[in-house]
């Protein structure tokens, strides 16, 4: 038997003890709704759509009773118009047919006598229009928008933001109504009115001139909200309207960004905002924040910025978690702002890292790196450090990343960098990074003076402790490389950092670490390299003869890189009269500043870069995050190599080591078998990643020679030429793919390279702005190849006295006769004759390649 009531249904379904009873009673239900539908029985109309529209709340099917809402629209009667519209809300969308039937309904029900039916009209327009709907209704939403009723002008501006969203072009429309709607006394026409404008200024930031010109009114407006005063019909906890004060200042924001003058009418009534608003209260806190945002994205006075910070630091003091959290994301916005009025609440941010809530930890802690600065890095990097020492896991690997990276910007002295980062290490040393390890061991090896202080209190610390990973692999290297150091021993400021260290107690540690539990391959191979390296530089035979035997304990490891390091140290003892050579101590590398990038703009890169100028980010991918800087000094000394001279070798030295020039550039374009060598370099057969032995420094990465030897070799070439090799990506050689533009060679062409009617020619001019800069047109002249040339790949190397950036040029692919060009610019800070090593590799399609290598300095002394 069906429910005739709404009332008697919902009690049924209440009544339901299992899901089954509650879907056994819907279908029954919906069932009895459906035969009544059908038997158009107008008078149980109404209580049939209420039901459904209940158990549609309930999530169950109703779509069945669609027409019948349009029906009930279509009555006389106010009760049934607005349960109609109510089911049209529910049951339909903007993207079903049976909207368009609403539309005639719509239009007569907006120009009806009763403002509650006109109110229900614009309230289903403003909740399910589509834009054809809101092109047909557009005229009578704008013809409300001046109604005298105050109830339906609101309604009007809610739709009209509708009718905006779906159609932007008819924003025209509602222009001058919105802005003379500002001037209504209302606060909910004024409230509807701000939200419409807000929307029109992010939809068309064209309208921002026509309502800047109301500034001055809404600053009016909110001046008076400010100053009225208890109002019973707007009253929020002692606060007068809230809600409208908060749109209006998001308005604001809007209109005064980018603007000085709209800033300027502003600037008053923000501090009085700011000022008079209670705090003591959400509403007041929510009404400062927006405050604050405003003053901040406004082109404001540097004393509001304070005040506005000051806000937000007595947020910091709130115990609303969900302030403290506003204040600190919003602060974390602003500190490149005023750095200076950040750094006055200082320690209550500190403070926030011992937040029991984890996100409030979070954004404290990236607000207290923000205000790391030369003038407090001692005292900021202090609590940072104790933070480390109870920190979340998931925050120790930034922490120590950021710690080292503000330590390295900031380090008032360079004894202060070492024992900062080797806190860092004792405390977290399994969570730092291998860039960051990769930079202490620089700094260690640049700071000479150091060396002895260094290894005595890594030699400590690790005696202490050697489960941190990054403890040990850097304590195991700088032992190794400055071993006899330690032994001699030393004080520092009346401190003894150690006892006197023998050298059997140096074998013991390393034996220890080999044997304990947190010894993993990276670890055994730090420690197998840095016991090679002591053996020259003890002087004690049974402790050498103890080392050899160590080594030869991993002559059988199960780990192919651990066996063929000790089997290549230990061979290498049959050797003294070139161990000691070859095991000696690393060159100071050098520091970032004498590595650092060229002030003009061939820093930047173009279609290919510069030739010697390597991108940090590359280098973090390819070489497992090896510091750019460092690379930078690798790959001079790798370009040295092949140019026949020396690393420390700084004139124009261009003669090569070998008699064939191509086997001379061999090395760097990677098309041979052979393999180069420093002449101190063991023998190592290929890793697992070519890149890993392609490192020439000798700070230790994870999979670097750890003698401090350098190592290049062979890859072999790509078998497609449109892919760039690994290699050339490493030394950013400029390597492109050339796009279609065709263009005559000019007379001043010279000859480069003409094979197998392939020609290309070299059209040098001096840059206009800068007399150290070469610029150079490069063509390619199919001239008589007999096809086309496909898969083209041209690459350029220059001395390292030069540097060399390659422009985006033309096709790679050439039809006979037909011409692609490519524009190479060179610094010649020396003024010294350009000489230019070039490979080009390209297919026919005949099914021909070439790879050949052409070099030429024939440019006149006039373009040097």
């Amino acid at each position: 038997m069906p429910y005739y009531r709404l009332k008697d249904l919902i009690k049924a379904i209440r009544a339901c003890k299992t899901a089954a009873d509650e879907r056994a009673v819907i279908q029954k239900e919906s069932a009895a709704i459906r035969t009544s539908f059908k038997e158009e029985n107008n008078d149980a109309r109404h209580s049939n759509v209420a039901k459904l529209l209940y158990i549609h709340m309930l999530g169950y099917p109703a779509h069945f009773g669609q027409i019948e809402c349009l029906k009930l629209v279509a009555s006389n009667r106010f009760a049934d118009k607005r349960l109609g519209y109510l089911g049209i809300m529910l049951l339909l969308d903007e993207n079903q047919e049976v909207l368009t039937l609403v539309t005639n309904s719509l239009k007569n029900d907006m120009n009806h006598s009763n403002m509650y039916i006109v109110g229900l009209a614009l309230c289903t327009l403003g909740n399910i229009s589509s834009p054809e709907m809101a092109r047909d209704l557009c005229a009578e939403v704008e013809k409300l928008l001046g109604s005298s009723n105050v109830y339906i002008r609101k309604k009007a501006a809610l739709c009209a933001m509708r009718i905006i969203r779906k159609v932007p072009e008819l924003q025209e429309n509602f222009l001058s109504k919105a802005k003379s709607l500002l001037s209504d006394r209302n606060h909910g026409v004024l409230l509807t009115a701000t939200t419409l404008i807000t929307e029109m200024c992010h939809r068309n930031p064209d309208t921002l001139v026509t309502f800047r010109k109301a500034v001055p009114l809404l600053v009016r407006h909110l001046k008076s909200l400010v100053s009225a005063g208890f109002s019973p019909e707007h009253d929020v906890t002692g606060v007068t309207d809230p809600f409208l004060q908060v749109k209006i200042l998001r308005l604001m924001r809007i209109l005064g960004k980018g603007d000085a003058e709209a800033s300027e009418a502003m600037n008053d009534i923000l501090a009085q905002v700011a000022t008079n608003t209670e705090s003591s209260k959400n509403v007041g806190n929510s009404i400062l924040y927006e405050t604050v945002l405003t003053i901040m994205e406004i082109q404001s006075e540097s004393g509001l910025r304070v005040l506005a910070i000051n806000i937000l630091g007595k947020f910091l003091t709130n115990r609303d978690n969900n302030i403290r959290y506003v204040a600190l994301t919003t602060l974390n916005k602003t500190v490149s702002i005023d750095t200076n009025a950040v750094q006055r609440h200082r320690n209550i941010i500190l403070d926030c890292l011992r937040d029991g809530d984890i996100s409030i930890r979070r954004r404290a802690l990236e607000l207290s790196f923000a205000l790391i600065n030369e003038t407090n890095v001692r005292v900021l990097t202090r609590e940072l450090l104790a933070f480390l020492e109870v920190a979340d896991n998931e925050f120790k690997q930034g922490m120590t990343t950021k710690i080292c990276l503000a330590a390295d910007r900031f380090a008032p002295n360079k004894r202060w960098h070492i024992d900062t980062v080797l806190r860092v290490l004792k405390l977290a040393g399994n969570y730092v990074r291998e860039e960051i390890l990769s930079n202490f061991i620089r700094l260690i090896a640049q700071t000479k003076d150091l060396n002895a202080y260094t290894v005595q209190k890594l030699y400590a610390a690790l005696k202490a402790d050697i489960s941190q990973e990054s403890l040990t692999l850097a304590s195991v290297w700088v032992i190794g490389e400055y071993g006899d150091i330690l032994i001699k021993g030393g004080s520092f400021e009346e401190e003894e950092l150690v006892k006197e260290v023998t050298e059997p107690d140096v074998v013991d540690l390393f034996e220890s670490i080999l044997a304990g539990p947190y010894a993993n391959q990276v670890t055994r191979e730090y420690v197998l390299t840095a016991l090679m390296k002591l053996t020259s530089r003890f002087t004690s035979t049974p402790v050498i003869q103890r080392i050899q035997a160590i080594l030869e304990r991993y002559n059988t490891s199960i780990e192919v890189e651990i066996q063929q390091r000790a089997i290549e140290y230990t061979n290498l003892f049959k050797f003294d009269n070139i161990r000691p050579a070859v095991l000696e101590r690393i060159p100071i590398p050098e520091s970032k500043e004498e590595t650092s990038r060229p002030t003009d703009d061939f820093s930047s890169g173009g279609g290919g870069g510069s030739l010697l100028d390597l991108d940090g980010d590359s280098i973090a991918t390819d070489v497992k995050k090896v510091n750019a800087s460092e690379n930078s000094q690798n790959t001079v000394d790798i370009l040295a190599t092949i140019f026949g001279s020396g690393p420390s070798d700084t004139t124009d030295n261009l003669t090569p080591s070998r008699s064939n020039p191509k086997d001379d550039i061999m090395s760097l374009f990677n098309t041979g078998p052979t393999t180069t060598t420093s002449p101190n370099l063991i023998e190592k057969t290929p890793s697992a990643n070519p890149l890993d032995d392609l490192i020439t420094t000798s700070l230790p990465s994870t999979n670097e020679n750890l003698l401090g030897l350098s190592s290049i070799k062979q890859i072999a070439p790509s078998q497609n030429t449109q892919t760039v090799n690994p290699l050339d990506s490493l030394m950013d050689l400029g390597s492109t793919k050339l796009s279609t533009a065709i263009s005559p060679p000019t007379e001043t062409d010279a000859p480069a390279y003409n094979k197998n009617g392939f020609r290309i020619g070299l059209s040098p001019f001096k840059d206009q702005n800068n007399p150290n800069i070469l610029n150079i047109n490069v063509t390619f002249h199919n001239v008589g190849v007999g096809s086309d040339v496909q898969n083209l790949l041209f690459q350029a190397a220059v001395p390292k006295t030069q540097r060399l950036q390659m422009q985006p040029p033309s096709s790679t692919t050439i039809a006979p006769g037909a011409i692609v060009t490519q524009t190479i610019r060179v610094a010649n800070p020396q003024r010294v004759n350009v000489r230019l090593k070039l490979r080009i590799v390209y297919d026919t399609s005949a099914g021909g390649k070439v790879d050949d290598i052409a070099e030429f300095s024939g440019f006149p002394q006039d373009f040097w």
